[in-house]
């Protein structure tokens, strides 16, 4: 049966409706924060004509919120550097060297994406406190114990995206450089690296935002000493509902929400460019 040369591949009007309906109703909650962020009150209400700027005052001028944010932005680095050096190094040996290991190294790698968090976190809190003794700076409630932990939580998503860059790739190229005398770390470096480089900024992005976000396993192997952003929102629900949490809410949406515009416009200006005339 042929193809209708009238039809098109866009969606009907029911469709978009649905698709827009679904967007609004799963938005609902987040854009209910955005007023309760400007409530006068000293605990999480909707303002009642007393619309103010004072939480939003608080995350800057409270020395409690500057440090877990300077904390957290510090551990989110450190976590997306390492984790990306190691997804590239992995994904390369992967992608050049083909055998019966190679899978089973590769599950090894993932497991930390399909193990439940809570058992990722026990796991890491007794490795962790085995360490106080033998490298108290890697060990339980350290900022090094919270970046090691946080790079095994984000390894895994780094190397998905990096392999999924790979994959784009023709190994011809590679063969290409190396019959024209290229050795092996000039065809990682000249070749491979620069056509997979998008793809190495979307594992570190991504391995930012899975630090940035960590609760569940940093609850387990911090206590005092290491307060990052999510925690400290954590203190604050747990302990008296500061409404600093809604204010900070908000910014991290529209950061989120600014990336994606971002990456889009930046998508559509690749398009445009690409585009033959």
């Amino acid at each position: 049966m042929s193809a209708n040369p009238n039809s098109t591949d866009k969606p009907g009007r029911v469709s978009a409706a649905i698709v827009y309906l679904t967007i609004v109703f799963l938005l609902m909650p987040l854009l209910a924060i955005v007023p309760v962020s400007f409530t006068g009150a000293r605990y999480l209400s909707m303002p009642k004509g007393n619309w103010s700027l004072r939480h939003y005052e608080a995350l800057f001028t409270n020395p409690v919120w500057l440090d877990s944010i300077k904390l957290s932005l510090g551990i989110a680095l450190g976590s997306a550097a390492i984790s990306t050096m190691l997804a590239v190094m992995f994904g390369l040996g992967l992608w050049y060297v083909r055998n019966r290991f190679s899978t089973m190294l590769a599950a090894l790698v993932f497991l930390p994406m399909v193990m439940p968090p809570v058992v990722s976190a026990i796991i890491l809190y007794f490795f962790e406190t085995s360490l106080i003794d033998i490298a108290p700076w890697i060990g339980f409630d350290s900022i090094g114990g919270v970046i090691l932990a946080h790079v095994v939580v984000a390894t895994p998503f780094a190397l998905v995206t990096f392999m999924v860059s790979l994959s784009q790739i023709d190994r011809r190229i590679d063969m290409a450089a190396r019959g024209l005398g290229a050795s092996l770390w000039q065809s990682i470096f000249w070749i491979i690296l620069p056509n997979a480089r998008f793809g190495i900024i979307s594992a570190a992005f991504f391995a930012f935002i899975l630090s940035w976000e960590e609760i569940s396993v940093t609850l387990f192997i911090t206590s005092f000493n290491v307060v990052t952003l999510p925690r400290q929102m954590w203190n604050g629900m747990r302990d008296n509902i500061d409404p600093a949490i809604a204010a900070i809410s908000v910014i991290l949406i529209s950061l989120t929400v600014l990336g994606i515009l971002g990456r889009d416009l930046w998508r559509w200006q690749r398009g445009r460019v690409a585009k033959p005339a």
